[in-house]
């Protein structure tokens, strides 16, 4: 080492480590700003086009035309110059300005006479000649807010939501019944509802990550939301056992709890979809889809209270005799709007607007919820196998599995068929 180096080293050591934290934070705004106002890549990109990406997040079909909302996902402004309804030109207004700048956003009002239950395809050209569509399933006109829409979307909400989980609970005396031996079963065959849920979400999430904007790496939002939530989970478990001895009971409870808290939010993902499906005229028919998840979210309720049946069993001083210890009412109600009101917040913001970031937003946290759920309700699982001595992968236990994935997948084809 030099004599300059020692000197240079020597002065670094004296400065305040604030001072020392701040050089390379200048020197990386000094490299931004010579990227950002110098443009030295100027000679690998004057010759190429620019790079254009425009999306259609929302078209609502309204009295004497469509209103689309334009987002531009794209590095650079974006012009649109023309607009097709099904490969036809024709007049439209947009606002503020046809120039749509970087992430910025555009309201595109076409004068169209649409025909009831037909279905659209728009095409919107921009000024490098680059085309970008969306599609109208089926023109009806979407509904505006008003104490009318406002109550008929909560309805639904309520239909395909808190209905469905409430009458999923009402098998929970005859779940009280059953033998200890089932127990189990009943425990696995949450598993199995619970491993389906993921996977649906996963999927769902995916598909809506994909209608976003590049700009925003839909996948990566996803997955990110996910893991944020499951390690907030993991704190929150851990501070509650760190901090408490809960008695079985409230511990049942609290994983009920946890249950209802992941399905909360997977159906306030459906309620999206349905909203949005009613709005845009893709549930022609409304009943018998509302039906279809009706039948497939019952079961969501035998999940939920399933944690509560051992701990609602005991065993008599006097013998064997075993003495049911229910939950109240008021348990059951909490549990139940736990699960199914995000159904109605989901049906509003489907319905009146809706937002792909928000859903991507909102399924991603579902997603890591019901995960950490699954890991709660298998280590409930394994407790309960090791107290009665049973192997945790028993026949009874894989049956019950594979019987809660059979059925949330045969009341899936009510909904997609």
């Amino acid at each position: 080492m030099t004599l300059l180096d020692k000197k240079l080293s020597t002065r670094l050591a004296s400065l305040p480590w604030w001072v020392s934290g701040l050089i390379p934070l200048l020197a990386l705004g000094l490299m931004l700003a010579v990227f950002a106002f110098g443009n030295p890549l100027a000679l690998f990109t004057a010759n190429l086009p620019p790079v254009e990406s425009l999306n259609l997040e929302r078209i609502r079909v309204v009295e004497g035309g469509f209103e689309v909302t334009l987002v531009n996902g794209g590095p650079h402004p974006v012009t649109v110059a023309q607009v097709t309804v099904d490969d036809a030109y024709w007049h439209f207004d947009i606002t503020p300005s046809p120039t749509i700048p970087r992430l910025g956003r555009a309201r595109l009002h076409i004068a169209y006479p649409w025909v009831e239950n037909e279905p659209n395809v728009i095409k919107v050209i921009t000024a490098t000649g680059l085309a970008f569509s969306g599609e109208v399933a089926l023109a009806t006109l979407s509904p505006t807010p008003g104490l009318n829409e406002f109550l008929a979307y909560g309805l639904l909400g309520i239909y395909v939501g808190l209905l469905p989980v409430g009458l999923g609970m009402l098998w929970f005396p005859a779940m009280k019944k059953m033998g200890r031996k089932w127990l189990g079963a009943i425990l696995a065959l949450t598993i199995g509802l619970l491993v389906f849920l993921l996977l649906d979400t996963l999927l769902e999430s995916f598909e809506m990550a994909g209608e976003l904007p590049g700009v925003f790496q839909g996948i990566p939002l996803v997955l990110f939301s996910a893991l944020i939530t499951w390690l907030a989970l993991l704190a929150v478990g851990a501070r509650r056992r760190s901090t408490s001895n809960l008695a079985p009971a409230r511990k049942s409870l609290y994983l009920a709890g946890l249950i209802a808290f992941g399905i909360g939010l997977h159906n306030l993902g459906e309620g999206l979809a349905i909203g949005a499906a009613f709005a845009i005229g893709e549930a022609a028919l409304g009943s018998f889809l509302v039906i279809g998840f009706m039948l497939h979210n019952v079961t969501e309720g035998v999940g939920i209270v399933a944690p509560l049946v051992p701990s609602t069993q005991r065993k008599d001083i006097a013998g064997d005799q075993e003495v049911a210890e229910s939950p109240r009412l008021i348990t059951f109600l909490g549990l139940t709007l736990l699960a199914g009101a995000p159904a109605i917040l989901g049906a509003w913001v489907g319905g009146f607007a809706f937002s792909p970031l928000l859903a991507a937003l909102f399924l991603g946290v579902g997603l890591g919820a019901i995960w950490q759920v699954i890991v709660e309700v298998v280590a409930l699982l394994r407790g309960y196998a090791e107290r009665e001595g049973t192997p945790l992968f028993s026949w009874i236990n894989v049956a019950g599995f594979l019987t809660g994935l059979a059925i949330m997948y045969l009341t899936a084809f009510l909904v997609k068929f």
